[in-house]
């Protein structure tokens, strides 16, 4: 069991940001990575088309990669879906992602955060209720939400110019309704593949934050927790991840192939988020 990959999900390229800090925290593991691009958005999606969708290729990954374990890289579907994987699959370690709200709060200095998401994943009963738990917890913090309609579709499809736009304007507006926050919360997969952008547009030292520290933690927990893991590389620093990655989608796999070369390289260029932060974070 413990050689079996591990499966990673989303609705296209945003769960790269996940799958490489699972990469980074378990060098010694063998990966399988699925796009469900060809059914994305899943902002737009039915919630009944999302679960239908993620049972699906959760059912593949399991029957026809053998994956010891199911990380769901995607908000959308983690808010949607995991609670149905879960009971299906009882078995299965399944690690999901929400939003860093914990860990942000826990690094700001002014108490004020700003959370950059989809409308969906703001609007979900799920978000609403770990906002409310951060708020009880937290209770002389503000937590702001900026809808970013559009930002993860432009990161997807790979336009340049509009995700540069986009983050210019959605970092004004969390600076914006928020004049004291000092630190962002990436609350989509995908927007970690745009920090420089995000960056260039920020005020100096707003911090940046996002989930996939805390999954692959978490992720590793699990699987030590229950004999999973596979043999670690020895020696400090740890060695970098071995080949053991397989690319899988529902839409253009030669471009899912690119996107994953260009994209793992960045993330590595601009290193992780949220480093050295006092964050402990948080996965579903």
């Amino acid at each position: 069991m413990s050689a079996r990959p591990i499966g990673v999900f989303d609705s296209g390229i945003g769960g790269l940001s996940i799958l490489h800090a699972l990469q980074q925290a378990l060098p010694g593991e063998a990966f399988v990575y699925f796009s469900d691009a060809g059914h994305a958005p899943y902002g737009e999606r039915p919630d009944a088309f999302i679960a239908q969708r993620c049972l699906h290729i959760t059912e593949a990954l399991i029957r026809q990669q053998g994956i010891k374990a199911l990380v769901v890289a995607c908000n959308t579907a983690t808010t949607v879906a995991i609670h149905w994987l879960r009971q299906r699959h009882p078995d299965l370690p399944i690690i999901g992602v929400e939003p860093a709200l914990k860990p942000a709060l826990e690094r700001s200095a002014s108490a004020q955060v700003a959370v950059l998401a989809t409308d969906r994943t703001l609007s979900s009963a799920k978000y609403q209720a770990l906002a409310a738990r951060m708020a009880q917890a937290y209770p002389h913090a503000r937590i702001v939400a900026v809808p970013c309609s559009g930002l993860a579709g432009a990161i997807e499809s790979g336009d340049v110019a509009l995700v540069d736009t986009l983050c210019a304007r959605y970092t004004a507006q969390a600076c914006q309704t928020a004049p004291g926050v000092d630190t962002l919360v990436l609350g989509c997969t995908h927007y970690p593949l745009a920090l420089e952008a995000l960056r260039r547009h920020a005020p100096t030292g707003l911090a940046f934050i996002d989930s996939a520290p805390a999954v692959a933690r978490q992720t590793r927990l699990r699987l030590g927790a229950m004999g999973l893991l596979a043999p670690q590389p020895k020696g400090w620093p740890p060695q970098p991840a071995r080949p053991g990655l397989q690319l899988l989608g529902s839409g253009d796999v030669h471009a899912l192939q690119a996107q994953a070369k260009r994209h793992l390289a960045h993330l590595a260029h601009v290193g992780r988020i949220g480093e050295g932060a006092q964050a402990k974070g948080q996965a579903a």
